[in-house]
């Protein structure tokens, strides 16, 4: 998928708002999901961050059965796509849909000539009949630290792993190096390019012309809580990106 077809998909020229959801519950992922339906954002993210999958994948059956023509991503914890992508095969066949795979880390080694693992993991993504988005994540926050003069080597040799190229700033809330994003769209060409931390409405335009998809929790929610979305913070940066002209895509 190059970037063109990215945002066609979503029928936005700027970037993409997917809020993420720290879930707790059945009903405190609804109630928040609401405020995502309700605001018009192209999409949501579900995590699992407080208890293991198997807790989490009622939930997720009970979220698609509520809202059955939602755009949703998720994140197992921890879990690379090895783990994923035969757990979200095995949902597809039970009708409960899930449009993206984010994975913290897709197992990229900027050191390495042959990308062992990841070519693992695009074959089991294969095997597992699961058709969605791969969001893999490349120097990613809580990972192997990457020597910040590989950040375009390490974007570029992700390129043909996943269809979106997933980074981060250092820490959860942290927003990201502007040189890093800039190494990485280098390196990406027209492979789009997400971010999963320290978005806001405040720093939004700074990033936006070379990101195609804020994945955003901190920077939209209620003040000094983890779990829910301020419906105000989350319309300020829809509105910023729905306003932002078309990238140039390579």
């Amino acid at each position: 998928m190059d970037r063109s077809a990215f945002h066609r998909l979503f029928k936005t020229p700027g970037p993409v708002v997917t809020p993420v959801i720290h879930v707790q519950d059945r009903d405190q992922t609804l109630r928040n999901v609401a405020h995502v339906v309700q605001l018009g954002a192209p999409g949501v993210f579900l995590i699992n961050h407080d208890f293991p999958v198997a807790e989490f994948l009622p939930i997720l059956r009970a979220v698609r059965t509520a809202c059955p023509d939602l755009w949703i991503g998720v994140n197992f914890l921890a879990q690379p796509g090895r783990v994923a992508f035969p757990i979200l095969g095995q949902l597809a066949t039970e009708n409960c849909e899930i449009d993206a795979y984010w994975a913290d880390d897709a197992c990229m080694d900027e050191r390495l000539t042959t990308q062992t693992e990841a070519e693992a993991i695009a074959a089991i993504r294969s095997a597992s009949g699961w058709r969605g988005l791969y969001f893999g994540g490349v120097a990613f926050k809580k990972q192997r630290p990457v020597d910040p003069a590989l950040h375009e080597h390490s974007a570029r040799i992700a390129r043909p792993f996943m269809d979106v190229v997933t980074t981060s700033g250092v820490a959860t809330g942290q927003a990201t190096d502007l040189s890093k994003i800039k190494d990485f769209r280098r390196g990406l060409g027209g492979t789009p390019l997400a971010i999963a931390s320290g978005i806001t409405p405040e720093n939004a335009a700074d990033y936006a012309a070379d990101v195609d998809c804020f994945l955003v929790a901190t920077g939209i929610n209620k003040a000094s809580d983890f779990y829910n979305i301020d419906p105000a913070r989350l319309a300020d940066l829809l509105a910023l990106c729905r306003d932002f002209g078309a990238p140039e895509h390579d």
